[in-house]
């Protein structure tokens, strides 16, 4: 992923207005993002936990996401799959929302799926982070093909956000 900017961030949102995209919480560190290992930039804002946000370079254009995630899970520790890179995790994984872009959006719908609660889905994919034992099953397909799937696997929740 190329590197963004807050700007280029904040213009990005598809499902939120320019004033809500204005005031939401980007990451300070943008300097510091390993962006060469990331399919998508994805954070948590810290001031609200249960909103959450992702950018995704996609056919050259970046676009942002703005999520709302339970902040606590349930009762029940149980083993979860990301429907993005597809590593399990014990409680580690949320349901996260988006509001639909445009009228539909406003109406109240939304599209939501089972996504890292931490946002790492790249690092995951690419076992520069560790989910713990048993999170990423046997898979026959190369790395690369994994990351394919990752970013085709955005692509499509983002074209579910826009459609």
């Amino acid at each position: 992923m190329k590197p963004l900017t807050e700007q280029e961030i904040r213009t990005a949102f598809v499902n939120c207005t320019k004033g809500e995209a204005k005031r939401l919480a980007v990451p300070r560190d943008l300097a510091d993002v390993p962006w060469a290992d990331l399919d998508y930039l994805g954070w948590r804002d810290p001031q609200a936990p249960g909103r959450a946000y992702l950018v995704a370079e996609l056919d050259g254009l970046a676009r942002a996401v703005a999520l709302r995630s339970p902040t606590t899970a349930g009762g029940h520790m149980r083993r979860s799959m990301c429907s993005i890179c597809v590593t399990t995790h014990t409680g580690g994984v949320s349901l996260m929302v988006a509001p639909k872009a445009g009228r539909a959006g406003q109406q109240g719908n939304s599209v939501g799926l089972y996504l890292c609660s931490d946002l790492s889905c790249s690092l995951y994919v690419r076992g520069i982070k560790d989910a713990g034992a048993g999170a990423r099953l046997h898979e026959t397909i190369t790395p690369e093909e994994k990351i394919q799937r990752t970013v085709a696997n955005i692509a499509a929740f983002v074209a579910k956000v826009t459609a």
